[in-house]
C-alpha cells in the first residue's frame, strides 16, 4: 500500500494519467515540480523506506515489475505524441519507471542517482521546449514546427545536450545513472530483474528514438508553420536561456561527478545508514562485474534509436505516415495512450456521475429537500392558504365567528360552574 501511494505520486502505470495532463500548466512549473521534485518524491520515499521493503520479496517484486512496465508502456506512448511537452512528459513517466525498478532490485542508490541526473536533463528539456514554444508564438504541436535550428541555435544546442543525456549517451549524465540501473537489474539474477533489464533496454531504444523524433520534427526540415509565425521566431531572452546553461552543465557533468559517491567506491561512506540493504541483495555490487555486452547494449540501442529516427524523419519522412496507415490499429492504440483515459472513464467516471446524479435527485432532492426545507415550507404554505381562506372580508362572517366564540365561551363557563 505504501508503494501504491508512491505510484500515484510518481506517476507509475495505472496511476500515471495525471502527469501528462499536468504538463498543460506553465513550463517552468513542469520543469521544476513535475520533472525534478514533486513526481520523484515517491522514489525518494521507497528508498528511505528500504528497511521495510527489504524484508518483503513480494513488495520488491511488485516495485520491479510495475517500474519496468511503466518504463516500456509510457515510452511507446511517447513515440507517437505530437505535443512537444507531452513527449517529454511521457519520457518523465518512463524514467521514473527506471528509478523504481532500480529500487525493486535493491539498487536504491542507483535509483536516487538517476533521480538526481534526471532532474538536470529533464528540466533542461522542459525549459528548452518552453523556449521553443516561446519562439513559436505559443505553438506546441511539433507538426507545425520545423526549420528552427538556424533561427534559435542556442536552444537547439541545449536541446541536443538534454536529449543526449536522456538517451544515455556517454559521457552525459544519463549514461552513468541509467546504465548502472540496467546493470543492477541484470545482476539481480531474478525473473523480475530479467524482465526489468530487457524492458529497460527496449525503453532505452524508444527513448533515443522519440528524443530525436522531437529534435528533427522541431528543428529540421522545411518550416511547417505559417509565414506570420516564422517571421516572429526569435531566440529567448537571457532570463530564459541562462538557467538552461546551468542545467546543461549538470546534464553533462553530474554523472561523472556523482558516480563514485552514489554507486561507486565511496557509496558506503556517502550513504551511511540512510539506505538499508540486506546482505543477500547484492545486485548493485554485482552490477560492476556484469559481462561487457550488458554494459554496452544500452549504448548500442541508444544509437540505433537515434539512427532510426534519422531514417524515418530526416531521410525518408514519408515512411512514418505509411507505417501509421499500414498499422492503423496499433498507431491509434498508442496515440490514444493505450486507452487508459477511456477505460477509466468507463470504469470510474461514468459510474461516479451516475451515482452522483442518483444521490442528487433521490437523496438530496426527494429525501432531504422533500422532507426538510422544501417539505416544511410546502406545509407552511398549505396551512397559510387554508388560514387565508377563512379571512373572507365579509362583516357578517366575522360577526358570526364572534357570536360562535361567545357561545363557546359561555358554554364552557357554564360547564365549569355547574359541574
Amino acid at each position: 500500500m505504501l508503494f501504491v501511494g508512491a505510484m500515484g505520486k510518481s506517476a507509475q502505470l495505472g496511476l500515471h494519467t495525471w502527469l501528462p495532463d499536468a504538463m498543460e500548466g506553465p513550463t517552468p512549473v513542469s520543469a521544476l515540480i513535475h520533472a525534478a521534485t514533486m513526481v520523484t518524491a515517491g522514489v525518494f520515499m521507497v528508498a528511505r523506506m528500504s528497511p521495510l521493503f527489504e524484508f518483503s520479496e513480494t513488495a520488491l517484486t511488485v516495485v520491479t515489475v510495475v517500474g519496468a512496465s511503466t518504463a516500456i508502456v509510457t515510452a511507446t506512448i511517447g513515440c507517437v505524441q505530437n505535443d512537444i511537452k507531452r513527449v517529454i512528459a511521457y519520457s518523465t513517466c518512463s524514467q521514473l519507471g527506471y528509478m523504481f525498478f532500480a529500487a525493486g532490485v535493491s539498487a536504491y542508490s542507483a535509483g536516487i542517482f538517476h533521480l538526481i541526473t534526471h532532474a538536470f536533463f529533464k528540466a533542461l528539456l522542459f525549459l528548452g521546449a518552453g523556449s521553443v514554444i516561446h519562439a513559436m508564438s505559443a505553438e506546441q504541436d511539433m507538426r507545425k514546427m520545423g526549420g528552427l535550428w538556424r533561427l534559435i541555435p542556442v536552444t537547439y544546442v541545449l536541446m541536443w545536450i538534454g536529449s543526449l543525456a536522456l538517451a544515455g549517451v556517454w559521457p552525459f549524465a544519463g549514461y552513468y545513472s541509467k546504465d548502472t540501473i540496467l546493470e543492477a537489474a541484470y545482476a539481480a539474477e531474478t525473473v523480475a530483474g530479467g524482465y526489468a533489464f530487457w524492458m529497460g533496454v527496449l525503453a532505452a531504444f524508444l527513448t533515443a528514438f522519440y528524443s530525436w523524433r522531437l529534435i528533427i520534427m522541431t528543428f529540421h526540415g522545411a518550416p511547417r508553420a505559417d509565414a506570420h509565425v516564422m517571421d516572429h521566431v526569435h531566440e529567448s531572452p537571457k532570463v530564459m536561456i541562462l538557467p538552461l546553461f546551468v542545467l546543461a552543465a549538470g546534464a553533462v557533468f553530474m554523472g561523472y561527478v556523482g558516480f563514485e559517491s552514489f554507486v561507486g567506491q565511496k557509496a558506503g561512506e556517502f550513504w551511511g545508514e540512510a539506505i538499508a540493504v540486506l546482505p543477500h541483495h547484492k545486485a548493485l555490487e554485482a552490477a560492476h562485474h556484469v559481462p561487457a555486452w550488458v554494459k554496452y547494449l544500452p549504448l548500442v540501442v541508444a544509437f540505433a534509436g537515434i539512427g532510426l529516427a534519422y531514417v524515418l524523419y530526416m531521410l525518408r519522412p514519408e515512411i512514418p505516415g505509411l507505417i501509421a496507415a499500414r498499422f492503423q490499429a496499433v498507431y491509434r492504440f498508442l496515440l490514444n495512450k493505450w486507452y487508459f483515459d477511456e477505460l477509466y472513464d468507463f470504469l470510474f467516471v461514468r459510474p461516479a456521475f451516475y451515482l452522483g446524479s442518483g444521490f442528487w435527485r433521490t437523496g438530496d432532492g426527494t429525501l432531504i429537500d422533500g422532507v426538510g426545507p422544501d417539505g416544511i415550507s410546502a406545509a407552511v404554505l398549505n396551512l397559510a392558504r387554508r388560514a387565508a381562506a377563512v379571512q373572507t372580508g365579509y362583516l357578517y362572517h366575522y360577526a358570526f365567528a364572534m357570536l360562535t366564540g361567545v357561545v363557546v365561551l359561555i358554554t364552557w363557563y357554564l360547564f365549569q360552574h355547574t359541574g
